[in-house]
């Protein structure tokens, strides 16, 4: 992290050059890959969602919509119903930073109009033509994905010449053109969207050259946790993919991601801990008996 990053969600700056952050995933739906059905019960989603921000997480993405390989669409109202009473608690009883992951604008509008700071969209803004208004009238921060298709058939025969360059390309040019719609350079941050529109040959070329996207200057957000990808990597279930997550995590962070998106936050936090300290030659003292480290920011 030698490039000196600062994220501008809303009012709030995130220096993500300084330490890797924790993206708590909380799913509000039946149907997510996951752990959808857990979480549909917005007393059991604020909990939830308490405890992923008491174990480490400083951001809640927050969904209403799943965006699993073959997920239909639901409407606004009802996108709006899953995640807005979730939203308006948790930016009462925590001070993380709350991201929606959405496509539509109206969803985001209400969102950020309860608390919200960050527009996390797995389209970067091409689903749906006001989302850009919004995030500029708020000054929210926008998280811009790439993916090749639609949700529903992005896994059918996903195809690319050089997904590295081809994944940069896009992000680049999608940074330029909210930029050119009026939002601040500084409230953006770009997601490879691995898994959304690629196999499994075009994640690990990805997460490989995952510090060529560096040159966007901007912040970086990888998302791996429990996806297909450890699946066919390991052969585990999704219930039993947090080993194989946390391994590609502690690489993609080592290869220049500043935010990760999980599920298993209190884990996922100890990864970024001491891959932080590796990386910044911070742990002079590491008694193994008790596994207390000393000399750590």
């Amino acid at each position: 992290m030698n490039t000196q990053l600062c994220w501008r969600c809303r009012k709030r700056d995130v220096p993500v050059s300084e330490r890797t952050h924790v993206m708590g995933v909380l799913n509000v739906t039946p149907d997510s890959f996951s752990d959808g059905g857990r979480f549909v019960d917005p007393g059991a989603a604020v909990a939830h969602g308490v405890q992923m921000w008491r174990d480490g997480a400083g951001i809640l993405d927050v969904g209403g919509e799943s965006t699993r390989p073959g997920s239909d669409p639901v409407s606004t109202e009802e996108e709006v119903r899953r995640v807005v009473p979730v939203l308006e608690r948790l930016a009462g009883e925590t001070d993380a930073l709350l991201s929606v992951d959405t496509t539509k604008a109206e969803v985001a509008r209400r969102a950020l109009a309860c608390g919200a700071h960050i527009i996390n969209d797995v389209s970067a803004l091409t689903l749906d033509e006001g989302m850009c208004d919004v995030a500029g009238e708020f000054g929210a921060g926008v998280v811009l994905m790439h993916m090749q298709g639609a949700p529903r058939t992005m896994q059918e025969n996903p195809a690319y010449t050089d997904v590295v360059r081809e994944v940069g390309d896009y992000l680049a040019r999608r940074c330029q053109a909210v930029q050119d719609r009026g939002l601040d350079p500084d409230t953006l941050c770009v997601d490879p969207g691995i898994g959304f529109g690629k196999t499994t040959d075009h994640n690990l070329a990805l997460l490989k050259e995952l510090d060529q996207l560096a040159a966007l200057e901007r912040p970086l957000l990888v998302g791996i946790s429990r996806k297909s990808l450890i699946g066919q990597l390991t052969g585990r279930p999704v219930e039993e993919r947090l080993a194989g997550s946390l391994g590609v995590m502690a690489w993609a962070i080592a290869h220049g991601a500043h935010i990760i998106r999980v599920h298993d936050v209190k884990e996922s936090c100890d990864v970024a801990r001491v891959a932080d300290m590796l990386q910044a030659g911070e742990m002079q003292h590491v008694t193994m008996g008790t596994h207390k480290i000393t000399g750590a920011r």
